[in-house]
């Protein structure tokens, strides 16, 4: 009896092997067939009106390279040490001495450039030396994240490595881009700003944008101050996985899935730190970080709908606080935005809760 009952329990034993090994490889054959429909539909969808040419003539992506007129120049895309990063920034000419400060750091590591000129002033920059090597596009009282919707789709940029978008009002003496760069890579961030300079940055908002001086990058905080309640065992931001709005640099990748999260009327972008992190292509509290051993100085300039020398300063402070009252507006409705996507939208699951269910088994 004792040979039949230790056959029968191997062949259940089997048996369940058997069913395991079938469910598995049938989610796997799932996962194959949505990943192949998604595809089609991607294909399908990028060659709708296409239909009338051969396909090895449609060119899919562009660039914010200037090409030459008549004959063949070398390229200086073409230099090995190039950084392969473009530097973004919205520029009024009050800020000149600074902005020329900036893009001069990333023209030196062969960096290309496109500035958003706010104030229609585009005349008034023609004697930096860099002037003509940048692409400039003008837009009245715009912000950076109203140009970039437009101006910046990721086919457009997709043979840039990374993406600087930056606040003209950052001091820029202990930053070198390529060093930047090459933490970051190391690093295996996908999303990153630089530390700001507690001494001598004017507008620090929160604690994790502080610059850690025993630190080359850090990823959290750890602090009981008021509100703010960040240890190891915070998930998400303010504690982790967060870089504030006025500094990002991002991955080709993660840029990709940013654009599509700027919402094309909310132009001045509040809310949108707080959910960056879900484009970091995986967990956030690894791929996003503050990189301390290159940072800046936030001099808090207000610009954009700040002092002119054509307003008086009592109708300045008016357009400030009527920006502010516009900014407050648009963080409610891209968080009522938001919510009722999530809501709407059965197949989404949170990434991060299921991170943090994990983890605290």
């Amino acid at each position: 009896m004792k040979p039949r009952s230790s056959f029968g329990f191997v062949a259940v034993f089997m048996l369940f092997v058997l069913i395991a090994t079938i469910k598995i490889q049938n989610e796997h054959l799932k996962i194959d067939l949505r990943a192949s429909q998604l595809r089609g539909q991607q294909q399908v969808t990028g060659r709708r009106g296409l239909e009338g040419l051969p396909r090895g003539i449609v060119e899919e992506t562009s660039d914010l390279e200037l090409k030459p007129l008549w004959e063949k120049s070398r390229s200086t895309k073409e230099d090995s040490d190039s950084c392969n990063a473009l530097l973004a920034m919205a520029v009024g000419i009050s800020q000149k001495q600074n902005v020329d400060r900036i893009v001069s750091k990333f023209m030196m590591e062969n960096c290309s450039a496109v500035l958003f000129h706010y104030d229609g002033n585009v005349d008034g920059w023609q004697d930096l030396s860099w002037n003509n090597k940048v692409i400039h596009v003008v837009a009245q009282n715009q912000t950076k994240w109203w140009f970039a919707k437009r101006f910046m789709h990721p086919d457009v940029v997709s043979t840039y490595d990374h993406i600087f978008l930056w606040d003209e009002d950052l001091g820029v003496d202990n930053f070198n881009p390529k060093r930047y760069l090459e933490i970051m890579l190391s690093e295996g961030l996908e999303i990153s700003q630089p530390a700001l300079d507690p001494n001598k940055s004017t507008d620090i908002h929160h604690r994790i944008t502080v610059r850690n001086q025993r630190r080359r990058v850090h990823r959290r905080i750890y602090s009981r101050h008021g509100s703010l309640n960040c240890s190891s065992a915070s998930k998400g931001p303010p504690c982790t996985g967060w870089v504030e709005g006025m500094a990002p640099v991002f991955s080709q990748a993660a840029w990709r899935c940013v654009w599509y999260l700027i919402q094309n009327d909310l132009i001045h972008g509040w809310g949108l730190d707080m959910k960056l992190g879900y484009c970091a292509q995986g967990d956030r509290t690894k791929k996003v970080g503050v990189i301390d051993k290159e940072y800046v100085v936030h001099q808090g300039i207000p610009t954009l709908g700040g002092p002119s020398p054509n307003k008086p300063p009592r109708r300045s402070l008016d357009m400030r606080t009527k920006v502010r009252r516009q900014s407050t507006a648009e963080l409610a409705k891209f968080k009522e935005r938001w919510n009722k996507a999530v809501q709407e939208d059965k197949k989404w699951r949170d990434p991060f809760d299921d991170l943090v269910s994990r983890r605290s088994r």
